[in-house]
């Protein structure tokens, strides 16, 4: 650049020079007066739904056994020899399974319909065992009162020995008193399966027993239980048309009232006493 050129473009910039200081000090003194931006509001927080509630799951009711349902009896023969009206109850539907140990003296030659009982088979080669239901469909513990229509069938099983809540035979029951020295007790306790004209049919016996014979394993000859056996009667309490599942009678106050439980039988099997595992078994349906 010439000589004069550079002069003349510093006289240019002295000209200049005065606006430029002004403008930039006009600059900082905006930027200094300039208020602060407010911080950003945060954003509301976003409220998490709560979970669903978990299903409320109802266990069903365990199911009734010997002590429960001997229990329950009791309670409703006390009542009835008391001359109370009958403790209200909701067994109906409330699944049982109770065992009837029998056999606990040794074989007999007869046994009442209503328990279960063996005997031994030609030659002591086999053993048999037996059940045959009762009829109880004119007994007075069930008898239908005025107004009720009178029952169809009504199948009838003893709960024997009810002062026990075991369900096996009494440990000692070899060394005991041989059968037939000592009468038994008269029974007092039992289920009824009962069937009504419109009602089904299906599970009746009719008269025919529960039936099975044990046979040796082999060439091992068979040898008197340990324990007897026992029958298993499964399924659910019924009701009667009042509703309550329990019924009693008795010929008069001095007498203990025999009552009976309605039932649905679903299985009935036959069982070793000492070691539970299932001889033969019918199952409904």
């Amino acid at each position: 650049m010439a000589p004069e050129d550079v002069n003349t473009a510093r006289r240019t910039l002295s000209r200049f020079a005065p606006v430029t200081a002004l403008a930039l000090a006009s600059l900082l003194l905006v930027q200094c007066e300039r208020k602060p931006e407010p911080a950003p509001t945060p954003a509301p927080p976003v409220a998490t739904p709560a979970p669903p509630p978990k299903p409320v799951v109802v266990a069903p009711p365990p199911t009734l056994g010997r002590a429960d349902i001997l229990a329950a009896l009791a309670q409703a023969s006390a009542a009835y020899a008391a001359g109370e009206a009958p403790p209200a109850d909701a067994l109906a539907g409330r699944g049982f399974a109770v065992r009837l140990p029998f056999g606990c003296g040794g074989p007999a030659s007869a046994v009442p319909e209503g328990l279960a009982g063996w005997a031994w088979g030609p030659q002591q080669k086999t053993i048999k065992l037996s059940l045959t239901p009762a009829d109880w469909a004119k007994s007075p513990s069930i008898a239908a009162p005025e107004g009720e229509a009178p029952w169809e069938a009504a199948e009838g099983f003893w709960i024997a020995r009810p002062w026990m809540t075991a369900e096996t035979c009494p440990a000692a029951f070899g060394s005991a008193a041989p059968a037939g020295e000592a009468p038994a007790s008269p029974q007092t306790a039992g289920l009824v399966a009962v069937f009504d004209a419109e009602g089904s049919r299906f599970g009746r016996r009719n008269g025919r027993a529960y039936s099975f014979t044990v046979r040796p394993s082999g060439e091992t000859p068979l040898t008197l239980p340990d324990r007897g056996y026992r029958v298993l009667l499964e399924g659910r309490l019924g009701a009667f048309p009042d509703g309550r599942t329990i019924r009693c009678h008795a010929e008069g106050p001095d007498q203990r009232p025999v009552c009976v439980a309605a039932v649905q039988l679903d299985r009935v099997a036959f069982e070793d006493g000492a070691s539970g595992s299932v001889l033969s078994e019918w199952r409904k349906g």
